[in-house]
């Protein structure tokens, strides 16, 4: 079995790099942080990684200058910035309508300034997600479902998509979003160690490729291959390919848990709320139901077990007739004396 080459130590070093560079532009200011969000808050700072930062203050004036003196500096250093200057209030506020917002707050990270107001952030956003946790894992699947539809499979794709296609790095983030809801286990070993293999090849696809690209085209992928230590593309792809299916997995195995929640429950059968309320069937009228109702021949519409014991009322009406007017043929019948 091959070796595979970890950028890990260089994705630290680039993030502990950044921290140092945003601390020094901020300086001692009382009353403001520095926070890192996203890739940048898990420390997955890539070549060609954006860096994503919010400016948290409490309502002090001269905040504009402040965030000036940060940006124009990284604007100048050609590094890609996405950046926010809002209150705690504020950032809660547009997380709770803004899920990609939610999930980057989720990973939010101290860099510098008041730490207060980072675990204030924080602690908010956490108990913002899980009590919105039933709406914000529909949200969750449907995302999830939304880019499966765009960009595929990553285990079945000649040139993956590494970060939206399903098995990709979003899955892996998203399960990561459902734990922190309570809802379900955080990733496993192997899941994680999926994760960093699929991280380590757009890793090297930014280094190779000097943009910052998601999707492993088919002329990067020999070199990128080489990159990791890899014989060639096609290994490339197969490892690639087994870690995507080890992520796949688990993503459906979370949201089946997700959809357990009772919220999640509720909202399916209020769809169906017109529906008549099932009648239960006496163990008498059981005995004279059909025997395809009891041999599960309806098997898609529900299992047997459910068929036999809920039925709806005109069904069920219309056997308790019928079962009183056996009842009635039967006794008239043992009265009759044989001939």
């Amino acid at each position: 079995m091959e070796t595979v080459t970890s950028f890990a130590l260089d994705r630290a070093r680039r993030t502990g790099q950044a921290d140092r560079w945003l601390a020094e532009l901020l300086g001692a200011e009382p009353g403001v942080a520095l926070v890192a969000v996203g890739g940048y808050g898990r420390r997955e700072l890539l070549p060609r990684s954006d860096l994503d930062v919010l400016l948290l203050h409490g309502g002090r004036d001269g905040i504009a200058a402040i965030a000036d003196r940060i940006w124009y500096p990284v604007w100048d250093s050609g590094a890609e910035l996405d950046h926010a200057v809002r209150t705690v209030p504020q950032a809660r506020r547009v997380a709770r309508a803004d899920l990609k917002v939610a999930l980057g707050l989720l990973t939010a990270r101290h860099v510098a300034g008041d730490p207060d107001l980072t675990e204030r952030l924080r602690e908010g956003a956490l108990e913002d997600w899980r009590a919105a946790a039933p709406a914000r894992m529909a949200e969750l699947h449907a995302a999830h479902d939304e880019r499966t539809k765009i960009s595929g499979e990553l285990a079945f794709l000649l040139e993956p998509d590494l970060k939206e296609a399903r098995g990709g790095l979003r899955d892996v983030q998203a399960i990561q979003a459902v734990a922190a809801a309570w809802v379900a286990p955080a990733p496993g070993p192997k899941v994680r160690t999926a994760y960093e293999q699929i991280l380590d090849a757009r890793h090297a696809l930014h280094e190779i490729t000097g943009r910052r690209l998601d999707r492993l085209v088919l002329e990067e992928q020999d070199e990128v291959a080489r990159a990791l230590g890899l014989l060639d593309g096609d290994v490339l792809l197969r490892m690639l390919a087994g870690a995507a299916r080890t992520v796949a997995y688990a993503v459906d195995h979370t949201f089946r848990q997700a959809d357990r929640l009772p919220g999640r429950r509720l909202r399916r059968r209020s769809k169906n709320q017109n529906r008549p309320i099932p009648t239960r069937i006496g163990r008498s009228a059981r005995r004279r139901l059909p025997k395809t109702w009891m041999r599960g021949s309806h098997a898609s519409s529900g299992s047997s077990r459910t068929r036999a014991w809920w039925i709806w009322p005109s069904i069920s009406t219309r056997f308790s007739r019928k079962c009183a007017s056996c009842a009635a043929v039967s006794k008239s019948s043992s009265t009759t004396p044989r001939r």
